[in-house]
């Protein structure tokens, strides 16, 4: 499954991390680099697995608990209505 950031959602990366800002609703939200990794590699097209698999190669962490930590990111994104599936 490919995932987008929603058409009215804009992201800015900082020096430690990124702000996304909803323009309809004028929340915004902000992630760490490891969040930004992890969203950077969806929309790039990577599965959920295969980023919770680059997390762990990266910063040396356990598979579990990069697949965790990825789970966690895409719901929190999509709860938001940050992140939907590409059609």
């Amino acid at each position: 499954m490919s995932l987008n950031l929603h058409q009215d959602v804009s992201m800015a990366e900082t020096d430690d991390g990124a702000v996304l800002l909803h323009q309809r609703t004028g929340r915004y939200w902000q992630l760490n680099p490891t969040g930004v990794f992890v969203l950077n590699a969806l929309l790039d097209g990577r599965t959920d697995e295969q980023a919770a698999d680059e997390l762990a190669a990266r910063h040396q962490l356990d598979s579990d608990a990069a697949r965790r930590d990825v789970s966690k990111v895409v719901a929190q994104l999509r709860a938001a209505h940050l992140l939907i599936e590409a059609r």
